[in-house]
């Protein structure tokens, strides 16, 4: 367990991972208030449960599987609802970039294998031995998952009309 924080350093570490979380939790469950709770149990389990950290990278990685374990529990939890429709998105969710914007939306939309993995590689910009190390597989599963969501992607984006860059 770790040394109690001061209140300085835990507002430290909430302001430097809050969104972060968010965006990992709404991926799974798809509504806001559900994701909010979901950060705040991880940041409860920051503060009253975690190891002691190496250093700021141990830590981020350590909330990324707590938050990724907890959506997954919620997701498969008696009481979680339907999804909404993404058009019910925060508005803070999405990037300022019309395009950039599209595309997240189109990572959010794949199939939860293939999303945390794009998510974290193309956005947070873990590689792919990073990405197998916070989620618990191998580096060659996540390397497998992230080209069938290239591959998605690429589909979905050609079906849809929405020009593809390589």
């Amino acid at each position: 367990m770790n040394q109690r924080m001061s209140t300085q350093e835990f507002e430290d570490v909430y302001h430097r991972y809050k969104q972060l979380l968010f965006r990992i939790a709404f991926s799974y469950v798809k509504k806001r208030e559900d994701a909010e709770d979901l950060v705040q149990e991880a940041f409860y389990k920051r503060l009253y449960k975690a190891p002691e950290f190496a250093d700021r990278e141990h830590e981020k990685r350590w909330l990324i599987r707590v938050i990724v374990n907890l959506s997954k529990n919620d997701v498969k939890s008696f009481w979680h609802r339907n999804r909404v429709d993404m058009e019910d998105v925060p508005e803070q969710f999405w990037m300022q970039e019309e395009r950039e914007a599209l595309l997240l939306r189109e990572v959010l939309e794949l199939p939860d294998q293939c999303k945390v993995p794009m998510y974290l590689h193309y956005y947070e910009g873990y590689v792919c031995r990073e990405v197998a190390d916070i989620l618990g597989c191998k580096e060659s599963t996540i390397k497998m998952r992230l080209k069938k969501g290239r591959e998605l992607l690429r589909f979905k984006i050609s079906e849809g009309g929405m020009p593809y860059e390589d």
